[in-house]
């Protein structure tokens, strides 16, 4: 298999909405967000997504199948229960990028596609003049049903790219969990990187 990596900014971005909102709902019903995503919703929030000034998606491609993607977009482009936590403890978030999904086809990890998503969102980044950039990871017990044996988290990758996780950084998304009846709040951790 040959992958290409590519990066997409502005109207670009339209074209690849229904190909990244069928990849989310695929790739996040999996632990550890066991996301039962609905088509029309995930499409209307790409939509929004790539409306903000100074997004980026990263796609990765086998031939013409969309197999990997990765977004982000400045903070300040996001909604306020986002951007509260740091500016709450005077993170400038004017100078934050957030860095939203980042998903992968499982016959496609291992290849470097997800440092390459980093590079390429970091590099972005960069260019639109941010010091620092985060994103937020769910938080599931260590003790939950739905987690599979042997599940190793990306922790160690993350840290290796150069982010942390700020303690008592968080916040809660709602979404609906497969078999549950409607949407709960989950908690998120933020990870932060200065560069």
């Amino acid at each position: 298999m040959t992958l290409v990596v590519r990066r997409l900014t502005g109207a670009e971005i339209a074209e690849w909405i229904e190909d990244l909102a069928r990849l989310r709902i695929a790739v996040f019903a999996a632990w550890p967000y066991l996301y039962d995503g609905d088509l029309s919703y995930e499409a209307g929030y790409l939509r929004e997504y790539a409306a903000a000034e100074g997004s980026v998606l990263v796609v990765a491609l086998d031939g013409d199948q969309v197999v990997g993607a990765a977004t982000a977009a400045p903070m300040m482009e996001q909604k306020a229960e986002f951007r509260a936590p740091f500016e709450a403890r005077g993170i400038d978030s004017s100078r934050l990028f957030y860095f939203g999904e980042s998903v992968l086809l499982p016959e496609y990890r291992g290849q470097g596609v997800g440092h390459a998503f980093f590079d390429h969102r970091e590099d972005h980044a960069r260019d639109f003049g941010a010091t620092a950039a985060c994103f937020a990871a769910v938080i599931r017990p260590e003790d939950h049903p739905a987690r599979p044996e042997g599940y190793v988290p990306l922790d160690r990758f993350w840290q290796r790219r150069g982010y942390a996780p700020i303690g008592g950084l968080t916040t809660d998304l709602a979404w609906k969990d497969i078999g549950e009846e409607g949407e709960s709040a989950k908690p998120m951790q933020y990870w932060l990187r200065q560069w």
